[in-house]
C-alpha cells in the first residue's frame, strides 16, 4: 500500500462508520488498499459552489457527488430556509437531467426536504434546466434545485441552488448556505421521507412553460415563413428533446428534422466526444442531416438544455457554426429591433452581458439608447441585476458560452426560448431573401469586426488545481507589458476588486463582486482574460480583437495565442 496522508485517512476512516452504506464503506476500503490517488482526490476538500452551482465526478467522499454530500447540502439549506422564513409553509421544486444516477439523487434530495416538513414539487422524469427555474416563480417556491452537470463528461453530476426569483444563488446567501452546511455532521441528515409532502408535477408545468416560451420567443413572423424554413435539431442525448420539437410544432415550425441517434437521453453521451455545443465535433451529426434535408438551420443544445448551439448557410450554401458572441449579436440586436418597432423602448430597458463576452453587444446597446449591464461569469449574475433594478426591464442577457436568456420570465440561461427566437429570426430573413449570416455581416460592416477566441486548459485534480492557481498568481504578480506587440494599458483585478492603468499610472476600484478573474486591455484595443472555471478543471482565457480587415484580426489572434504560449 501507497503512503496516504494521515488527514486524508482520518477523513475517509470518518466514512466506515454504521451511518454510512455497506456499499459505500466497501469502496474506500477498496480506495484505501489499492488507490490511494483516487482516495485522495476524493477527500483532499469539500465539493465547492462554483458559478453553475455544485458539479464533481460520481463517487464516495467529500470531493465527489453522492447521497451523502447532496443530502448534507439538503439538510442544511432546509435549516437555513427555516431561519429565513421561520413562519412561512416551506416550498421548492427539483427537477434534474439525463446523467446517471440524476433521478436516484433527486429523490434522495426530495426526501431530505420532505423529512424537514417543506412541501416538495417534484418532477417525475427529466426537464430542461429552464424549467425548473421558471417552476419556482410560478409556483411560488422559496427556492429549486436541479441535479445536473451542464455539458460536463458523463462521470460527473451537480446540483444547482435557485432562489425565490427564479435565479441562482449569488453572495452573501451562498456564502450563509455553505456555512450551515459546513456547520453540520453527516449523521445531522434526516434521509426518512414524510409521507403527503412530495408531490409530482408534470403536465401543468409543462404547458405553462411552453406557453410562456412561445410569448417570449416570437414576433409577427408570417405563418407561411415558418413554414419554409426547415430546421434541424439535436438534443445531443439530453433534456431538450422533452420541450423544443413541442414548443417549435406549437409556434407553427412544420420542417423540423430531429437528429434520431441522439435523441434518446443517455448520460453516457455515446455519439459525441463532449456533449457541448460549444464544441464543433458535437453538432457533426446534425450538420450531416442538415445536408441531406437542404436546412436552413441547425439547433443543438446541451444536456440540461441552457446553452445551444447554431448553424446557418453562409453565401456559398455551406453550414457554418455561430460562436456564442456572434449568436448573441444577433439575438439581441434583432430583439432591439422589434422593441423599437413597436415603440416600447424609453429608456428603461437594459441588454446584460458578462465581463468576458464579446465588447460589441456594449455597442449595440449604445446605438438603440438601451442601458448596458455587465457582471461576472454566470448568469445568476444577471437574474440578479433584474432583481436590482425593478425599474428596468431585461430584453435580453447572454454571454460568450452559448447561454442566452430572452426577458425575465426565466432567470436563467434558456435555450428554449433562445430556440424561437433563432428561429424567428432565421425564417423572418428567409423570407426577406436574406439569412441569418448576411445579417451577421451587415452588423459587422455597421459596427466594425469583432472576433473572439476561447482556450481552455485542463488540469485536472489536485495538482492540477496547484497549477491553475500558479499560472493566475504569476499573471497577477507579474502582468505582461506587452501582449502581441501591443503595450498593455490597463489590468482589471477582480479578486483584488482593483483595476490598474499603466498609461495614467492610476488605480480605481472595480464595484462589482470578488472573483478570481484578469483582464488585460492593450492599446490596440486587444482584450485577454483569464478565468479559472468554476465548474470544470480547467483555467480559460478569452482573447477579444476588433477592427476593419477580418484577415488582420485573425491573425492577431493566433499571434496572442503564441505569445501567451497558449498553442498547446
Amino acid at each position: 500500500m501507497r503512503y496516504i496522508d494521515p488527514i486524508i485517512l482520518d477523513k475517509a476512516n470518518q466514512w466506515l462508520t454504521p451511518f454510512f452504506d455497506e456499499e459505500t464503506q466497501r469502496t474506500i476500503k477498496e480506495l484505501i488498499a489499492y488507490d490511494s490517488e483516487t482516495l485522495e482526490d476524493s477527500f483532499y476538500k469539500n465539493l465547492e459552489f462554483g458559478t453553475g452551482g455544485m458539479r464533481g465526478i460520481m463517487g464516495v467522499g467529500d470531493n465527489r457527488i453522492n447521497k451523502y454530500t447532496l443530502g448534507k447540502n439538503t439538510q442544511g439549506l432546509s435549516n437555513y430556509l427555516k431561519k429565513v422564513f421561520p413562519s412561512e409553509n416551506l416550498k421548492v421544486a427539483i427537477a434534474y437531467d439525463c446523467r446517471h444516477n440524476s433521478k436516484t439523487l433527486a429523490k434522495v434530495v426530495a426526501n431530505v426536504f420532505s423529512a424537514n416538513n417543506i412541501q416538495v414539487y417534484l418532477f417525475s422524469d427529466l426537464r430542461p434546466t429552464p424549467e425548473l427555474s421558471f417552476a419556482v416563480k410560478y409556483l411560488g417556491c422559496h427556492c429549486g434545485i436541479v441535479l445536473t452537470a451542464s455539458h460536463n463528461p458523463p462521470e460527473y453530476n451537480g446540483y444547482k441552488v435557485y432562489w425565490q426569483d427564479g435565479g441562482q444563488l449569488v453572495p452573501p446567501q451562498d456564502g450563509e448556505i455553505i456555512a450551515e452546511i459546513n456547520a453540520l455532521n453527516y449523521s445531522d441528515i434526516r434521509f426518512e421521507a414524510k409521507e403527503g409532502l412530495i408531490q409530482y408535477i408534470d403536465e401543468t408545468i409543462d404547458n405553462a412553460f411552453a406557453n410562456a416560451s412561445i410569448q417570449y420567443g416570437t414576433f409577427e413572423t408570417r405563418t407561411e415563413a415558418k413554414k419554409n424554413l426547415k430546421i434541424v435539431f439535436t438534443s445531443l442525448h439530453g433534456t431538450s428533446i422533452t420541450m423544443i420539437p413541442r414548443v417549435l410544432e406549437q409556434a407553427g415550425y412544420t420542417q423540423v428534422s430531429i437528429v434520431e441517434a441522439q435523441a434518446i437521453p443517455n448520460g453516457d453521451f455515446p455519439t459525441v466526444k463532449s456533449p457541448n455545443p460549444e464544441e464543433p465535433e458535437a453538432l457533426s451529426l446534425a450538420l450531416e442531416l442538415a445536408e441531406n434535408v437542404q436546412a436552413d438551420l441547425v439547433i443543438g443544445t446541451d444536456p440540461d438544455c441552457d446553452r445551444l448551439g447554431i448553424a446557418v448557410r453562409n453565401p456559398d450554401g455551406q453550414m457554418v457554426l455561430l460562436n456564442g458572441n456572434q449568436a448573441m449579436i444577433v439575438k439581441s440586436h434583432f430583439l432591439l429591433e422589434q422593441w423599437k418597432k413597436a415603440g416600447k423602448l424609453n429608456g428603461k430597458q437594459f441588454l446584460a452581458s458578462t465581463i468576458v463576452s464579446t465588447p460589441m453587444l456594449r455597442k449595440v446597446a449604445e446605438r438603440f439608447d438601451v442601458i448596458y449591464m455587465e457582471g461576472l461569469t454566470g448568469f445568476k449574475w444577471i437574474a440578479k441585476m433584474i432583481k436590482d433594478y425593478p425599474q428596468l426591464t431585461l430584453i435580453g442577457g447572454g454571454e460568450e458560452s452559448f447561454g442566452y436568456m430572452v426577458g425575465d420570465f426565466v432567470r436563467d440561461k434558456d435555450a428554449v426560448t433562445a430556440t424561437l427566437l433563432v428561429a424567428e429570426i432565421a425564417a423572418q430573413k428567409k423570407a426577406e431573401g436574406s439569412s441569418i449570416y448576411a445579417y451577421l455581416e451587415q452588423l459587422y460592416r455597421e459596427y466594425g469586426y469583432f472576433r473572439e477566441a476561447l482556450i481552455s486548459l485542463v488540469k485536472k485534480g489536485k495538482k492540477g488545481a496547484q497549477e491553475i492557481e500558479q499560472i493566475m498568481k504569476a499573471l497577477r504578480e507579474q502582468p505582461p507589458k506587452n501582449i502581441a506587440g501591443s503595450p498593455v494599458v490597463v489590468m482589471e483585478d477582480y479578486q483584488a476588486s482593483e483595476i490598474h492603468d499603466f498609461k495614467n499610472h492610476t488605480s480605481a476600484a472595480i464595484e462589482i463582486p470578488k472573483s478570481n478573474v484578469l483582464i488585460f486591455y492593450t492599446k490596440d484595443g486587444s482584450k485577454v482574460a483569464a478565468r479559472p472555471s468554476g465548474t470544470e478543471p480547467k483555467i480559460k482565457f478569452y482573447i477579444s480583437v476588433n477592427g476593419k480587415d477580418r484577415e488582420v484580426l485573425e491573425k492577431k489572434i493566433d499571434a496572442i495565442r503564441e505569445d501567451l504560449n497558449l498553442n498547446s
